[in-house]
């Protein structure tokens, strides 16, 4: 994909080397499809190629009052998909795995600013992308997936009971928990909780503070490096894994009944198979 391509998202690039990624669905809630990853990934590409591009700020457009309510599989739409575009996508990967490693192993700081929702990958994608993530205080996170009957993507497997311990972790997936912004800074989640009018502009003060001249960029490169390296054969594992049984669960029952269940707006009626 070209830069030129991209539509589910507005991508910005300031002289002073910030660069932002706006996902831009309203309509969606800013649900993110296979298109609007490969989007991603393909800023992720250009922001390495280029000297200038130092930092990266991911947040979601003001309209949809939503960072992201998360993965939008809508089968339907891939009808719509140029040709040369759904050749650069792999269908297959459920877990998101090719965008997930390409974030983990990304040379440039990552901040994300959540200023509303974040519904499932809505939360991992920045959980795992993200150097640093700032939060609006009305802005909440939704671990939804047991309410779809399916599993966590991008890695968060891992990275959930790494962050903040087993017992919390199946806790909050276990029970599909929806958690405020201050209950994800309580569990250390994220990095600081501001009001909603504030958050812009402090995330940008802090990622002029990772760029020179007050930031040195090589130094904080390698720091990112140092600090990743060990754990990305760990992540690679467990995006296969999430990968295996998101296929699996796709094919099931209880998946099939949660769909009905959402446009029904009822509870589903989950049988465990």
């Amino acid at each position: 994909m070209k830069i030129e391509d991209i539509q589910d998202i507005i991508y910005k690039k300031e002289e002073n080397g910030i660069c932002t990624v706006t996902i831009s669905q309203p309509k969606r809630k800013n649900a993110m499809s296979f298109v609007t990853f490969l989007e991603i990934e393909t800023v992720l590409a250009d922001m390495e190629s280029d000297k200038n591009a130092k930092v990266l700020i991911i947040t979601g457009c003001e309209e949809a009052n939503a960072f992201s309510s998360g993965g939008y599989f809508n089968m339907s739409m891939i009808t719509s998909i140029p040709k040369e575009i759904l050749e650069e996508i792999d269908l297959t990967d459920i877990a998101i795995k090719r965008l997930a490693m390409k974030f983990w192993s990304f040379s440039k700081p990552v901040i994300a600013a959540i200023n509303g929702l974040a519904v499932g990958a809505g939360f991992t994608m920045p959980l795992i992308g993200a150097d640093l993530i700032y939060m609006s205080e009305d802005a909440w996170i939704g671990f939804y997936f047991i309410k779809r009957a399916v599993i966590a993507e991008f890695g968060a497997d891992f990275l959930l009971p790494f962050y903040i311990g087993f017992q919390k972790t199946k806790e909050l997936l276990y029970f599909g928990k929806k958690i405020t912004a201050q209950e994800a800074y309580e569990l250390g989640l994220v990095n600081k909780v501001l009001p909603k009018e504030e958050l812009m502009s402090f995330v940008r003060e802090q990622a002029l503070k990772l760029i020179p001249p007050k930031g040195p960029s090589l130094s904080l490169k390698l720091m990112k490096k140092t600090m990743h390296d060990y754990f990305k054969d760990i992540l690679s594992k467990t995006l296969d894994l999430e990968n295996e049984a998101l296929r699996t669960l796709l094919k099931t029952h209880d998946f099939r009944d949660s769909l009905k269940a959402l446009i029904q707006k009822r509870d589903p009626t989950f049988k465990g198979k």
